[in-house]
């Protein structure tokens, strides 16, 4: 059975690189392989014309972009912005739309032009936030959430990229949810050679509050009073930047800590990866972990924090990493512990990310599908 298939997204890689647009990159690309017709609906990001295909799949830029972050947070008017360009561009004819959960607005006129068009609507979750918007937006996170239990009931077709991500929208009331996980490129990680620049902890991802990075600069400075001459790198940009970099110097780490910001290419990133010794995820919010998974398929094993938003935790066991409780002094033993130990997780780090290989997760989303476009 051949599908026709629609991404919904504001976000398009590789013009904006994150794990939900990683996820559509990749899943698009094997299923357009297995003959299945596969559109991507999102901002124009590209030059040239707004209707274009990328590897067999037809992109459609349905507005121009726009600023997806005011003041280190998701933009509401972009989302508002997105979402009315989504009821009066996306087309019908789709066996499915795959609309992503984040940032919420867009996925109700998708279900709406759905209907319309006769097609199925499956709504892929990232995180559930819950009592979080109030963190992220004071008193008005009671919008936040009252939008994200109204899109747990919106459709029957639910996908969660984690399991503590289900439980979290099981508990909100969605009906069927289905986990199938984000995946890896078992192939381009094991063809990546290391970086000649050799470093002891590793971190990747966007340089924002909720990542908790200052705590790892201060459990680095603990680090440092038993291994001197520690080395970390930060891959990753974000309106943190200044701040940690003041607070190195602050802490005396300045010249233990190499800030490396974006990488444009994910092959310079997986080498970087390949020339360290472990990965520091110091984040409590994580809906699933990508860092976590691409350090262990390249043998590397995780410090991650205990917190009921980290998904990254699910990921990680005595076999292939660290779990520790978000304080200082805890992380940076978990640092220190793998320093010594960390090596000889190598083969089971390698084992865990085998299950993750970007086709096997394609086969899973394929027989979603199939089984959502027949009711």
């Amino acid at each position: 059975m051949t599908l026709k298939i629609a991404y919904l997204y504001d976000a398009v890689y590789p013009w904006v690189k994150g794990g939900a647009e990683a996820r559509i990159y990749q899943l698009s690309r094997r299923l357009q392989a297995r003959g299945h017709q596969v559109h991507i609906y999102g901002m124009k990001w590209w030059p040239g014309e707004a209707v274009r295909e990328m590897d067999g799949v037809t992109l459609h830029g349905i507005c121009p972009p726009v600023d997806l972050y005011v003041h280190g947070r998701r933009s509401v008017r972009e989302a508002l912005y997105f979402a009315g360009k989504v009821l009066t561009s996306l087309e019908g004819g789709y066996d499915v739309i795959d609309c992503q959960e984040f940032p919420y607005l867009p996925c109700f006129p998708a279900r709406l032009r759905a209907g319309m068009g006769g097609s199925e609507l499956v709504v892929t979750w990232h995180e559930v936030w819950g009592d979080y918007w109030y963190r992220y937006l004071g008193r008005w996170g009671m919008l936040g959430k009252a939008a994200e239990l109204c899109l747990s009931r919106l459709c029957r077709n639910n996908v969660a990229v984690s399991s503590r991500t289900c439980q979290h929208l099981v508990a909100l009331g969605a009906r069927e949810v289905e986990v199938i996980p984000n995946g890896i490129d078992r192939r381009e990680i094991e063809e990546v050679v290391a970086s000649d620049e050799q470093c002891d902890v590793i971190y990747i991802g966007r340089l924002a509050e909720n990542k908790n990075l200052d705590l790892l600069m201060r459990s680095l400075s603990l680090v440092r009073q038993e291994v001197p001459d520690l080395r970390c790198t930060i891959i990753g940009d974000g309106p943190e930047m200044a701040k940690l970099k003041r607070l190195c110097r602050e802490l005396g780490v300045d010249r233990s800590v190499q800030f490396k910001g974006f990488l444009e290419s994910h092959g310079q990133v997986l080498t970087h990866i390949k020339s360290s010794r472990m990965l520091v995820l110091p984040s409590t919010r994580e809906g699933f972990g990508m860092a976590a998974l691409e350090a262990c398929a390249c043998g590397l094993p995780v410090v991650t924090v205990n917190h009921w938003m980290n998904a990254a935790c699910d990921l990680i066991t005595p076999r292939t990493g660290i779990v520790c409780q978000p304080e200082e002094r805890d992380l940076a033993a978990g640092i220190v512990q793998l320093l010594a130990t960390g090596k000889g997780m190598r083969e089971s780090c390698l084992e865990l990310a085998r299950g993750y290989d970007w086709d096997r997760i394609a086969d899973r989303c394929e027989e979603y599908y199939r089984r959502a476009a027949q009711g």
